[in-house]
């Protein structure tokens, strides 16, 4: 008896006509996803106008062929252009950029690795040329796929050192914004000179003299002479408070006659 043998041919015959079955079907799937239209022409409009002028010169004025005679070559005319024209080519009026798929953006601990890197080398610690102060990049918000927000803190001599640094890792792939939180110490003059200038309006330091102000390694030193005590201490709290000043070292009312007299000190709280 074969019948064994039989069963297992058929068996084998049902799973090959499946397979085979299942890639015709795939490949006919396949063909539909790669079905080209053929674009736009004005070829048949035009031959559609032609033939009908010429039928109707034909049909209606018989007694002028002269419309049929022009007309003629305009209809093979037509049939030449229109069989002669790429059938999947586009006209440059009908071109539309394909967009490009996204990249997606690296994972975000990856991202901000990256960027401390880039701070540390355009940042160089202990270098001359840039700012002695480490500079500290955090993830301020993931934004999955898109990318990341990063914050950046720490210190520079210079604006210019942290516009380059901010500058630098906005080209870092997958950061979408980053927010500079880094103070430049040749910010700080400018703002204690604003605030300064404010207390004047105020009134708050009348009858003051000769107030200068220096910084040096983010400490502020205060010269000048004030009528009282009070206001000092008013000027010395008012520029405590600018980001980036560590330090105040009030010289002002300072005895000149004591030696070594070098001015009292404010220290920022928490820095």
């Amino acid at each position: 008896m074969e019948t064994s043998l039989y069963s297992a041919n058929t068996t084998v015959n049902n799973l090959t006509n499946s397979l085979a079955i299942h890639e015709i079907h795939h490949e006919a799937k396949e063909g539909e996803h790669h079905i080209h239209l053929p674009g736009p022409s004005y070829w048949p409009l035009l031959l559609s106008a032609a033939i009908l002028v010429a039928v109707t010169g034909l049909l209606f004025i018989p007694d002028n062929p002269w419309v049929v005679i022009l007309a003629a070559p305009f209809v093979l005319l037509c049939i030449l252009g229109w069989g002669l024209e790429d059938p999947i080519g586009v006209s440059s009026t009908h071109q539309q950029a394909s967009p490009q798929a996204k990249k997606p953006a690296p994972p975000a601990q990856q991202v901000r690795e990256s960027a401390q890197e880039v701070a540390e080398r355009v940042v160089t610690c202990g270098s001359t040329a840039y700012s002695t102060h480490p500079i500290k990049v955090e993830l301020e918000s993931d934004q999955g796929d898109e990318g990341v927000i990063l914050a950046i803190y720490g210190k520079t001599e210079l604006q210019a050192q942290r516009q380059e640094l901010e500058a630098a890792l906005r080209s870092v792939d997958g950061v979408i914004d980053v927010k500079n939180f880094v103070i430049a110490e040749d910010e700080i003059l400018p703002t204690a000179y604003k605030r300064l200038e404010n207390l004047k309006t105020q009134g708050k330091l009348d009858g003051a003299k000769n107030i200068l102000m220096l910084v040096e390694n983010y400490i502020l030193h205060l010269y000048g002479d004030v009528p009282n005590p009070k206001m000092k201490y008013v000027l010395e709290r008012e520029m405590i408070g600018i980001p980036g000043v560590k330090v105040i070292v009030n010289h002002i009312g300072l005895n000149k006659d004591i030696p070594g007299n070098l001015g009292k000190t404010a220290n920022k709280i928490g820095a």
